[in-house]
């Protein structure tokens, strides 16, 4: 089964850029739809992106114009893109993947951390 790994994470000023990367082994990336989840304290977690076996890529409103999702099939990873970053944004950030036509997402990483404040 596959494994994930993000990796990216850290702490940047408001307007401020990350790149999130999600790396994954055991399995080959562009076989599974792969969506990037946040959560923040208190809050209910939050898909931010996806990207599916056929390469359509979503958004939610919420980051749409500011997050791009990207797909390394060569490097077995998927990279999300955060610019014009907002305190709001502040959350542990996970990838998560699952198989085709299977509704949910069996396979999460570890998560890591985003944290945007002055």
């Amino acid at each position: 089964q596959v494994q994930l790994v993000e990796s990216g994470g850290g702490l940047v000023q408001p307007g401020g850029s990350l790149r999130l990367s999600c790396a994954a082994s055991g399995g080959t990336i562009s076989n599974y739809a792969v969506g990037w989840f946040r959560q923040a304290p208190g809050k209910q977690r939050e898909r931010v992106a996806q990207i599916t076996i056929g390469s359509s890529i979503d958004y939610a409103d919420s980051v749409k114009g500011r997050f791009i999702l990207s797909r390394d099939n060569a490097k077995n990873t998927v990279y999300l893109q955060m610019n014009s970053l907002k305190p709001e944004d502040t959350a542990v950030y996970y990838c998560a993947a699952r198989r085709f036509r299977t509704p949910t997402y069996d396979y999460w990483g570890q998560g890591t951390q985003v944290n945007v404040s002055s």
